[in-house]
C-alpha cells in the first residue's frame, strides 16, 4: 500500500536509510541523522513536496520524496527526487510504482522537472531513472568525498509537464493531502 508519510514514519525511514549513510556512497551524508532528525525531515518536506511510503502488513518497506532543487525563486519548477527501499523488498517492483508516483503528484502540483542526483557508477539508480523516462543531463567530477574516494554525481532529468510561457505558481503539497485527485494516484 502508497500512502503519504507520517511523522511515525521516521523510526522505518531511518532503519531504511541507515545503510545508505553508513555503507555506502548513494547519499553523501556521512554522519547517520538520528530518528528524530528524519521525524523533522519528514515533516519539514511534507508542506512543500510529496514524501510517500509503500507499506506492507505495517512495515514501511521503500520511501520516495521531492525537495527543492535550489533556493533561487527561478527553480521553483524543477524538484530533486530520491528513492530508498529495504533491502529485502527490491527487484519487486516496487521503486518504480512508488517513483512513478512521486512523479505524478510534483506534476499535479504544477512542478515541471524532475532531477535524481546519482552518485556513479550508480547502476540500479540509473537503470531505474532511465526506465522512469529520465535523461542523463551532466556528470559532476569528483563532486564529493566519501568512504575514502572521490565520486562523481550523475544528474538526470525529467519533464512532468509541458513548459509554460507563464506558469502557475507551484501548488505547496500540504493542501493536496486528503484530496480526491491525491487519493486517485495512491490508490488508483
Amino acid at each position: 500500500m502508497m500512502r503519504v508519510a507520517t511523522a511515525q514514519d521516521a523510526e522505518a525511514c531511518h532503519a531504511i536509510y541507515a545503510p545508505a549513510v553508513l555503507e555506502s556512497a548513494i547519499t553523501f551524508e556521512t554522519e547517520l541523522p538520528g530518528v528524530d532528525s528524519m521525524r523533522q525531515r519528514i515533516q519539514a518536506r511534507l508542506q512543500h513536496y510529496p514524501w510517500l511510503v509503500w507499506e506492507e502488513h505495517g512495515t514501511v518497506l521503500a520511501y520516495a520524496y521531492a525537495g527543492r532543487f535550489r533556493e533561487r525563486a527561478a527553480y521553483d519548477w524543477i524538484a530533486e527526487t530520491s528513492i530508498y527501499v529495504d533491502a529485502s523488498a527490491r527487484r519487486r517492483g516496487i521503486a518504480r510504482r512508488l517513483y512513478a508516483t512521486v512523479l505524478h503528484v510534483m506534476a499535479l502540483q504544477g512542478i515541471n522537472q524532475a532531477v535524481g542526483v546519482i552518485t556513479l557508477p550508480g547502476d540500479v539508480s540509473v537503470a531505474l531513472h532511465e526506465a522512469m523516462g529520465f535523461h542523463a543531463a551532466g556528470v559532476w567530477k569528483h563532486a564529493g568525498y566519501k568512504l575514502e574516494r572521490w565520486w562523481d554525481v550523475g544528474v538526470w532529468q525529467k519533464s512532468l509537464l509541458p513548459m509554460a510561457q507563464w506558469p502557475a505558481p507551484v501548488l505547496p503539497f500540504a493542501p493536496l493531502v486528503g484530496s480526491e485527485a491525491l487519493n486517485a494516484l495512491l490508490h488508483g
